[in-house]
Parts: structure tokens; sequence; C-alpha cells
């Protein structure tokens, strides 16, 4: 039997100066006498020859090894191994062995140079509802003024913080918290180890989700206005945390001047063919403007117009450029349903508008962080390179909820075992370089889901279990508020819920369980930057290793009943020993014991 072990991390790649070295590791009764490696320059396929290595790196392994030239081509360095015998060939790609030349996306890929922000792979990122999170303490009466709410027909209601959420008026009921708010329990989130914040949309907007937007360049005022958001960035600042912002430039919303659908200046696109705003918006033969999903307050913005381009990204004063300057200095920008902006009231061009607002951030801060929300297969974006990274639902929250939950995205039912889960994660990562993998933003849920732990159902003590997986697989973990410390909630609105900050009310067990998992993340560069090896998916468990350089971390999810697990002898994990840092499982000889509904992480070097 022949078994292959490569993944495009140190100890296996190697860059020296105009060159990358790259090592393929072999073992087995039937070894090859020739292997080359297929990579490109500039697109074209090349064939790279291999030197078998006298020496071995690991007991027992064959070692061979290639260079691909870094003095041309692109960036994005992609290559597959071509094993040759006398009368047959064979490959092997991410996706393990194969007798026919994998696809192109299908490739190792490695960024060098890696131009993307160098920063992000470090982060643990915490996901804010600003009105959800917390109430400051010096919040002022004019921040808690009742407005009508046009697209809902009636009155804003307000309500105490501690008055239960209901499914009447979601996106009508404020519970007043605030930025300040969020700069008053920045401590409470250093202690939990989280980096960095995304907020969704804090600029105004008559919802309480704030994506309807009304004015771009302006914070809402019941979060404190602009002077309250640059506390909260100088706050950040010095706690030397990230602070990403949440960009709704599909649509407006229809109170924005722009459009102007209460017609309270005269000048809005909706009732005015020669607004000077009228092409900014897609309207049908009849007038009618064309709307995000049927949703009438949100009137889709049309990038056809040039002055609109010029407005939201192209322009020197744009609102992509504005808040990424001083004083605001933000870190980047989340970009809202962004494969479905585009020109005519569709997403025509949408990759030469996505990467025209990427390119815009990057002219204005280089190592800012832009990345999409795709429920859908994200890899289109990424490929081209108009997104750093992307919300992985698809790659990481669906197949986790299949296997934990028993659910996908429509919340119907949906039952994988442990070769299926692993085969949907591992095809998804195998069409990204490796430096994108580690930038994917990786949540167990969000304020567009219901909560994890209400995903669960009967089988929440499956909960920690997904905690530890979304701090150990490859991308960047995200916290949704309130979700380190038990709260639940069904789809929106009641994945909304304000924040118990009532510790009685507080799961404590979990949220220890979150600060061990930061710590541990903070103190393994593997797990912040190391390639992923999958060592055993069967039935119910799941056990998979980060590597980078002599570190090695070892996880296994095991969402059965207690079992014995075999690993097969693999080099990637020739210690003497690996010291348990998380869970009860033990592991002896390569022989694991896991208890029933566990988690266990081991570490060494």
């Amino acid at each position: 039997m022949l078994n292959a072990w490569h993944l495009p991390v140190a100890p296996f790649i190697k860059s020296h100066d105009d060159r990358l070295s790259i090592t393929l590791w072999l073992r087995g009764n039937d070894l090859p006498q020739r292997i080359t490696m297929r990579a490109e320059i500039d697109n074209e396929e090349c064939v790279m020859a291999m030197k078998r290595l006298s020496k071995s790196p690991v007991p027992g392994v064959t070692a061979w090894r290639g260079e691909i030239p870094l003095d041309s081509g692109q960036p994005r360095r992609r290559y597959a191994f071509k094993l040759l015998w006398p009368d047959r060939q064979l490959w092997f790609a991410p996706k393990g062995f194969s007798r026919i030349p994998p696809a192109k996306l299908e490739l190792f890929a490695v960024d060098v140079p890696d131009s993307g922000p160098q920063w992000v792979a470090d982060q643990i990122f915490y996901q804010i509802f600003p009105d959800r999170f917390a109430r400051s303490e010096i919040r002022t009466p004019e921040q808690d003024k009742v407005y009508y709410h046009h697209a809902a027909g009636h009155d804003i209601i307000l309500r105490d913080w501690n008055e239960p959420l209901t499914a009447d008026a979601g996106g009508s009921t404020f519970y007043c918290g605030d930025l300040d708010g969020i700069s008053e329990k920045l401590p409470y989130l250093k202690k939990l180890g989280v980096t960095g914040l995304y907020l969704n949309p804090v600029f105004a907007a008559p919802s309480v989700h704030k994506y309807d937007t009304q004015d771009y360049r302006e914070v809402d005022p019941q979060f404190g206005g602009n002077a309250a958001l640059l506390r909260l960035r100088e706050n950040t600042q010095r706690e030397g945390m990230r602070l990403i912002l949440d960009g709704v430039f599909n649509h407006s919303g229809d109170t924005h001047a722009w459009f102007d659908r209460q017609n309270t200046a005269s000048s809005g696109a909706c009732h005015n063919a020669s607004s000077p705003w009228r092409d900014w918006y897609s309207f049908s033969p009849e007038g009618r403007a064309l709307d995000w999903l049927g949703y009438p307050s949100l009137p889709k913005l049309d990038y056809q117009s040039e002055s609109l381009v010029n407005e939201i990204y192209r322009g020197e004063e744009s609102i992509v450029r504005h808040w990424l300057k001083a004083p605001w200095n933000m870190d980047g920008w989340r970009l809202d349903v962004v494969h479905m902006l585009g020109e005519g009231g569709g997403a025509r061009n949408n990759l030469k508008h996505v990467a025209g607002i990427t390119q815009a951030a990057k002219e204005t801060r280089p190592d800012s962080y832009v990345f999409g929300e795709h429920f859908g297969d994200a890899r289109q974006w990424l490929q081209a390179d108009t997104e750093d990274a992307a919300m992985n639902y698809r790659g990481f929250t669906l197949p986790v909820w299949a296997f934990l939950a028993n659910t996908d995205l429509s919340y119907d039912p949906q039952k994988i075992d442990a070769q299926t889960c692993m085969a949907w994660m591992e095809d998804y990562r195998a069409g990204l370089s490796h430096q994108q993998q580690l930038r994917m933003f990786n949540q167990l849920d969000s304020h567009d889901t219901a909560r994890f732990k209400t995903l669960l159902g009967k089988d929440v003590a499956r909960l920690g279990l997904g905690v530890v997986w979304l701090f150990s697989w490859p991308g960047v973990p995200c916290i949704y508020y309130g979700d380190e410390v038990g709260v639940d909630g069904a789809n929106d609105p009641m994945c909304r819920k304000p924040f118990p900050w009532d510790k009685s009310q507080q799961d404590g067990e979990l949220l220890a369980l979150y600060q061990r998992m930061a710590k541990l993340r903070k103190k393994s560069e593997a797990l912040r930057r190391g390639g992923c090896q999958v060592l055993y998916a069967e039935d119910n468990v799941v056990v998979f290793v980060r590597v980078l350089k002599r570190e090695r971390v070892l996880i296994a999810i095991n969402r059965g009943e207690a079992c014995e697990v075999v690993l097969e002898d693999t080099p990637l994990l020739s210690f003497d020993s690996l010291m348990q840092r998380e869970g009860s499982g033990e592991n002896q000889d390569g022989v694991l014991t896991l208890p029933a509904l566990s988690a266990t992480v081991w570490s060494g070097e």
C-alpha cells in the first residue's frame, strides 16, 4: 500500500529567495520510479522534475523535493504531484490519489508572496448586533426618541433590557444597546480572548437591524452617533483590538435621501424622474423601483451609474474609503449579500464591482480585511481574488450543523456521518489557497440563523464539540455575541436576544470552555496558521491534525458513544508524546480512547 503526505506549510514547503522548495513524503512497498510536479507559470502548465532525497526526514519515509521559481508567474502557486512507474501513473493532490490529472482548482495552492492582510489569521472575532449587546451608562435621553417606522407601519417599540424578546415587530423593537455600551464591555471581551470586533450595521437607519441604510456617512443617533463610534475606535485601538464595519452596498433603505419614498425633500429618485440620483436605482417600465428580494424598503442600487460607483467605492472620498481613513481608521469591511450586487437591478458585472470595492479598500488601507457574506459557494469570488475571504457558511457552518445538529440551512433534516462531513469540508478547502483558508470567517451561527444551541435541540450536549471545532479548524473563529454564555433562540428575530449580563443567567462552564480554547489558539501557531490533515472520519468520529513546522495539534470530535479509534500510522505524528490540552480523551500509541460526546485536543512538538 502506498501513502503520501504533503501540506502547503513548513516542513513541506520552504521559500529560498527566488525559489519555493516543495517536499512530498511517501511510504509503501511499491514506490514510484520517478516523480514530477505539475505547476503553473502564468496559467501555463509546466513540468518540474523532483529529486529523491538521500536522507529521510522521518524514519520509514522517502522524501522527494522539487522547486518552483518565484521570479516569474502569478503569486498563487498551484501544483500537484505525478507519480510514475514503467507502466502507469498516479496523481496526488489535496483530495488524495487520482488516476486522472486533478482539475486546476483542486491543486495544492499557496500564495507567495501573500498580499492579503497578514494579521487576520491570528484573530478571534466577536460579532455584535449593537442594539442587543450592551446599553451604556452614559446613554442620553435623546438616544431613546420614539419615531414612526414607515416600513412597519407603526411607531418603534422601546423595551427594558430584561423584557423577554417576542416575534412581534421584530425590526421595530429596540432594547437600546449602543456603541458606548460596547466600549464599556471591552474588558469582558478581552478576558474572553477576543481580539477583533465585527459590528452589524451602525449607520443611520430606521430599523433595529440597520440594513435599510438612511445615511452611509452618519452613525445612527440611537447608537450614540459619530462621536460614539470614534470613542469605540479609540478604545479598541488602545486595547489592541481590530474593528470591522458592515457594508450594505447592494441596496439602500427607502428613507435614504437618494431614494426618499416618503417624499420629504422632493428630490429623491423614488418620485422624481429628474432626481440627480435617479440612475442610482433601477425602475421597471411602469416606474416601480426594483427592490431586494421583494422588500420595498430596500431598493436595489444600480452600479451602471458611474456617479454611484464613485460615491460607493471609486472616488477618493467614497464611502468605502471614508471609514478606512483617519480619524476612523477601521480595519475593513464585511460586505452584505455582496454576490447580489450589480447592474440593472441584478448582479450583472458583479465580480467587477466587488473587485472594485476591495481595490478601493486596499488603496486606502493596504492591510484592510474585506470579506463577503455568501451562504452559498463563495469560491467563485475567492478564486478571482475579489475578496480576502468569505463568511464560511458553506465550508464550515453548514457541514458542522449537518454532523452535530442534523439540519441544513433551510432547517430541513440532514444527518450525515463523519466520512461525508469531512468529504464536504475537504472538497471545499481544496478550491482555496492555504492563505485564503486561514482567513475564512468561521462561525457556528450568526444574526441571520438560529442559534447553534437551539439547532442542537435534544442533542444540546454536543454544543462543546462545536466550540472546540470552531477554534481548531482552518480559518478565523468568530463568536456571535452571547453564544459563549449559552444564549439560545430560533431564527430572526429570536436569535437577536439582549445579552444576559446577570451572571445567574449565564452558562459559566460554557464560557470557561470558550476562554480555554481562545487561550489555546493564542498559544498555538499551528492552530492559527498550520495546515490541516484529516486522519480519521468514520461514523460518529472525526480526527484531524494541524501541522506547522515541528508543532502538531491533534483534535478528536466524537458525537456518539464512548469508543476507541485506531489511527493509521502517520509520520505527521512521529512524537514521543502529545500533551492533552482540552477534553478527557486518551491517546496511547495512536489508539484514542474517546468518551461519549467529547472533543479532545492534544499538542506537542
